[in-house]
């Protein structure tokens, strides 16, 4: 079992920036690929980053990339999502994700290859 908890979302108004962290416990964080996702009222929930095991694969969804970074540190179990020039349409529960990789390099970009997920935290963008 691998548990994930999710801080540092919050309100915050259009243009701001947060970052999102994700520690990690249970089996070794290293072995895992990680994902970002979110899930607005109403709407499908949506892979917003992930990041290989290794840290030097990235994979972004277009609504996000060149705002958003993910990154992930080993050493402390921890993947973060660095968010800057926030907008409204950014107002979502936030949720981190491990997935089982085989390989150091691998991004997973789908949800169903997750396995692990944690309780989500609230980003709310005001315009």
């Amino acid at each position: 079992q691998v548990q994930l908890v999710e801080s540092g979302g919050g309100l915050v108004q259009a243009g701001d920036s947060l970052r999102l962290s994700c520690a990690a416990s249970g089996r070794t964080f290293s072995n895992y690929a990680m994902g970002w996702f979110r899930q607005a009222p109403g709407k499908e929930r949506e892979r917003v980053a992930a990041v290989s095991r290794n840290g030097r694969g990235t994979s972004y969804a277009a609504s996000v990339k060149g705002r958003f970074t993910i990154s992930r540190d080993n050493v402390k179990n921890t993947v973060y999502l660095q968010m800057n020039s926030l907008k409204p349409e950014d107002t979502a529960v936030y949720y981190c994700a491990a997935g089982g990789s085989l390989y150091g390099g691998e991004v997973l970009v789908k949800s169903r290859s997750y396995d692990y997920w944690g309780q989500g935290t609230q980003v709310t963008v005001s315009s």
